[in-house]
């Protein structure tokens, strides 16, 4: 059995951490969210292109610390690509 990859922000002892039907998302590839999955339904191309910096305690700058995720310039609508780490 495959299980879905985890929405960024759910838990993990989360009943629903998959994604839901009718929603978009985008994936995160590389760096401390790898594989994970963020929602942007509703998200404007600006904000989708621009990407975000997404809170995890896994950064080098410990918990607290955000991970830059931003589509590539060959990709626009493709998985999000792990930039680095920001305070």
């Amino acid at each position: 059995m495959t299980q879905a990859p985890r929405v960024y922000g759910t838990g993990h002892d989360s009943p629903a951490t998959g994604p839901l039907p009718g929603h978009a998302y985008r994936e995160l590839t590389g760096g401390p969210l790898d594989g994970q999955l963020i929602e942007v339904t509703g998200w404007t191309d600006e904000q989708i292109t621009a990407g975000a910096y997404l809170i995890t305690p896994h950064t080098a700058y410990g918990p607290g610390g955000r991970s830059s995720y931003a589509p590539t310039i060959s990709r626009p609508d493709g998985p999000w690509v792990w930039e680095g780490d920001v305070p």
